[in-house]
């Protein structure tokens, strides 16, 4: 969850991977999942889909212990505004959504009145 995701564990990261327009997108979840690589498309295991994902450079180690690396995967619910404008976060957003057009390699993003539900940002 983007509460739980401080700034020190995204540090390597060297780019993002977008696999949809953001630009329409009031908000995107992200999270940092557990991956086998630096780079490429990982496997997504839960409801939704994956709207992009996070590239790692080289200075990034894998865990001692596991082998695996840290990286920020951004994904949307079927529930989620995109899809269901009245539903439940029509106004609101969930824990871990922030505004993609706050995001960038390295910094967690924010929260915006637009992720938040109110007018959309010209």
């Amino acid at each position: 969850m983007s509460a739980l995701i401080a700034e020190n564990e995204i540090v390597h990261e060297a780019g993002f991977v977008w696999l949809e327009d953001t630009r329409h997108l009031d908000y995107v979840r992200q999270s940092l999942d557990r991956l086998p690589t630096r780079r490429g498309k990982p496997a997504y295991h839960r409801d939704g889909r994956m709207v992009g994902y996070a590239l790692l450079g080289a200075q990034a180690k894998p865990s001692r212990s596991s082998g695996t690396f840290r990286r920020r995967v951004f994904w949307l619910l079927p529930h989620d505004r995109d899809t269901e404008p009245a539903g439940l976060y029509s106004s609101g957003a969930p824990a871990e959504a922030v505004d993609p057009r706050t995001l960038a390699p390295g910094s967690k993003g924010l929260k915006t009145e637009r992720s938040e539900g109110g007018l959309p940002l010209r």
